[in-house]
């Protein structure tokens, strides 16, 4: 068991078994495709046959066109949530797709103050309000960008599901990373 455990110690901080493990996973997929290969069955043929040859599960690249629509809109065409967690407050805006402001809401506007702002229960108060609101202008399919670190981020997010909207296309983190520091 000491054997097992120092081995895998040993491959966590960088050691020589590493390359050995990465071989490992190299040979086990190796043998994944040729079973996936030599299959013939039924089931196989008509899961061929149901899948299209342009559809894709990731969202489109800018400058070409999508083949996924919802609601007879394309993907391009679906409102843009703005989600901006800080550690004070959290910003929701509802954009259409040519950038057209719908709903702006902060927890500072739901009636928070102060060290308020910053708790969770705002950002999902703040969340349903504004889900609410672009609702009633006609938005049920929206792609969301989420930017900060904040204790709102995850609930705010989540609470467009509880509204009627729903978040369809991507979910995009926007999370700046300073590496230097302040000057």
């Amino acid at each position: 068991m000491q054997a097992a455990v120092a081995i895998a110690r040993r491959g966590l901080l960088g050691g020589g078994s590493g390359i050995t493990f990465s071989r490992s996973i190299q040979t086990g997929i190796q043998r994944f495709q040729t079973l996936l290969e030599n299959s013939d069955s039924a089931t196989d043929k008509e899961l061929d046959s149901t899948q299209s040859k342009g559809f894709s599960y990731f969202p489109p690249v800018p400058g070409k066109e999508s083949s996924l629509q919802w609601d007879g809109k394309k993907f391009e065409e679906i409102p843009i949530v703005h989600i901006k967690a800080t550690y004070n407050n959290t910003h929701i805006q509802v954009f259409t797709a040519e950038k057209v402001p719908l709903v702006l809401l902060t927890c500072g506007y739901m009636g928070f103050k102060n060290a308020k702002k910053s708790t969770a229960l705002a950002a999902q108060t703040t969340g349903i309000a504004a889900g609410n609101k672009a609702a009633k202008k006609g938005v049920y399919h929206v792609r969301v960008v989420v930017k900060g670190l904040g204790p709102g981020r995850l609930v705010s997010t989540s609470c467009f599901f509880v509204v009627v909207l729903q978040v369809r296309g991507s979910l995009y983190w926007l999370n700046s990373c300073v590496y230097q520091g302040p000057r």
